[in-house]
């Protein structure tokens, strides 16, 4: 049997959204589709995760987007941590943002959802950016 070695770092993660509204029902919707596709278009395993932070706008405050993560299966051990986001005048509204260190393979692709009303945050790193780019 061949050994496969395989080089490991610790990698961040960044991701965003807009909910609707201030609601707890809208901020989950939110929260979950950006988690949903976090996971998937990652193959991500929820044992490497480090720890994620979710920062929220101060327009936001219904729920905490770290109580809907701890929902999700495989997340109850995950440190999670919320805080309010600085406000800056005119910038994007009820937006939810997270930084998530995880450990990953070196050489393997990271995709960062930025989805909503927050595609344009981060063109950079915006998934849609990404997909055009598989097409």
């Amino acid at each position: 049997m061949e050994n496969i070695c395989v080089d490991w770092q610790v990698r961040a993660i960044r991701g965003a959204t807009t909910a609707s509204e201030n609601s707890v029902e809208a901020i989950r919707e939110a929260v979950r589709e950006l988690l949903d596709e976090l996971e998937t278009r990652n193959n991500l395993d929820p044992e490497l995760i480090i720890s994620v932070t979710f920062s929220v706008t101060r327009d936001l405050d219904a729920v905490f987007p770290a109580a809907i993560a701890r929902e999700r299966p495989r997340w109850c051990n995950v440190p999670l941590l919320d805080v309010q986001q600085m406000h800056v005048k005119g910038a994007l509204e009820r937006c939810i943002r997270f930084l998530i260190h995880v450990n990953w393979p070196a050489h393997r692709e990271i995709y960062h959802p930025y989805l909503r009303g927050a595609q344009n945050l981060r063109p950079d790193l915006n998934l849609a950016v990404a997909v055009a780019a598989e097409k």
